[in-house]
């Protein structure tokens, strides 16, 4: 079975389009987030990573470093990036590992052998700067991934790190959000001093708290 939340990330060194890295070292105490894309010259995976250029600063305000993976070696992508920067009106500016030889992607599940058995999944790893798990999502080859969910994502497991809260359905940057059961009304007041409003006992909402 592949790696699960809350698993531990195995370091490993791999050569990238910035040089070779040692992924525990380059990671740091910074979130990260790893994802594959199926091929490089691809439709779908030319648009993804001009967007995920143009995002650089909104990754760089969560303290999360990115970081592109495919099966293609370092010397395509660095083809590959002159026809993103054309056609999507932004330079490459993180990282892609080559992954010929299948080490990175055979360690973190990326080929699904129903789908391709040479070809990574579009997938997304988000890790911690514990370098533990903390979010999959995988994408059919045809599906472009939503960029702005996986900021969303990162902006709660933030937050549920930092309160003693979870996040809502739908739940977006400066919306309620709901205290843990775990906590007691007593110390609800405490450490929530804007106030909670309770619709059940195991649902009470609170002002985000750092808003």
């Amino acid at each position: 079975m592949g790696l699960q939340l809350g698993d531990a990330i195995p370091n490993f060194t791999a050569n990238t389009t910035q040089g070779e890295l040692s992924f525990h070292e380059w990671v740091g105490d910074s979130w990260c987030v790893l994802f594959s894309h199926p091929a490089d010259f691809t439709p779908v995976c030319t648009t993804e990573l001009g967007e995920v250029a143009r995002l650089k600063d909104e990754f760089a305000k969560r303290n999360t470093k990115v970081i592109g993976l495919s099966v293609d070696p370092v010397e395509k992508h660095l083809e590959w990036e002159r026809d993103i920067e054309e056609t999507q009106g932004s330079a490459v500016n993180f990282p892609m590992i080559g992954d010929p030889d299948h080490k990175v992607a055979d360690l973190f599940g990326m080929i699904h052998p129903n789908a391709s058995n040479t070809l990574t999944v579009r997938s997304v790893f988000i890790i911690d700067p514990a370098k533990k798990l903390r979010l999959t999502i995988t994408y059919p080859a045809s599906t472009g991934r939503n960029f702005q969910e996986i900021l969303r994502v990162l902006d709660s497991l933030q937050l549920v790190d930092r309160y003693s809260v979870s996040t809502p359905v739908n739940w977006k940057d400066g919306d309620d959000v709901i205290v843990a059961t775990s906590v007691s009304d007593e110390d609800a007041k405490v450490k929530f001093p804007k106030g909670f409003k309770t619709l059940k006992p195991y649902l009470r909402l609170t002002p985000q708290p750092n808003k």
